[in-house]
């Protein structure tokens, strides 16, 4: 019996991840190969997903550009936000209606730990690694290790190793 449980578990998995990943395509501008979306996502007309993206619950808060590039991967409760309030220049206090909208770029082979937070402006470099639960407020450059509130980095990654593994094509 619990045999038949679980194999109805993993057909429920993989039909709610095809619809999960249908409603990204549907809203999203632009769309690589090889989505994979296994939980409830949120993205804007103005967000371009690259090729290979894997996401387990990502919200686009905003209407600023998002760019995420290819080999993206992602833990739960991703949330990036793509614009602000007009807090130092509106018509009243403590900010007015009008909305700032700030791009966001996610470069190639990024992966991004749980429960993480990047606001607008931001630019990730290639194969960076965000720690679980960081805010991120500025840019992450190329291959660093970043976390905390707000992420910092605090370690690089093993530059000719990544290299050697992109060279080959072994993305996952």
């Amino acid at each position: 019996m619990w045999w038949l449980l679980r194999r109805i578990a993993r057909v429920w998995f993989r039909i709610r991840s095809r619809f999960y990943a249908a409603v990204v395509r549907h809203f999203a501008a632009s769309c690589g190969t090889r989505l994979r979306v296994n939980g409830w996502s949120v993205v804007g007309k103005n967000t371009h997903l690259g090729n290979n993206v894997s996401f387990n619950g990502l919200e686009v808060a905003g209407s600023g550009k998002v760019t995420i590039g290819d080999n993206f991967h992602s833990g739960p409760g991703i949330l990036l936000i793509s614009q602000i309030h007009n807090y130092d220049h509106g018509e009243s206090i403590p900010y007015d209606r009008t909305k700032i909208e700030r791009e966001i770029v996610i470069e190639d082979n990024v992966w991004l730990g749980s429960r993480v937070i990047i606001l607008g402006g931001v630019r990730i470099g290639e194969g960076a690694i965000i720690q679980a639960g960081s805010c991120v407020v500025s840019d992450i450059p190329k291959c660093a290790i970043a976390g905390g509130h707000p992420a910092k980095v605090f370690k690089m990654r093993d530059v000719e190793h990544y290299e050697k593994l992109k060279a080959e094509g072994k993305f996952f």
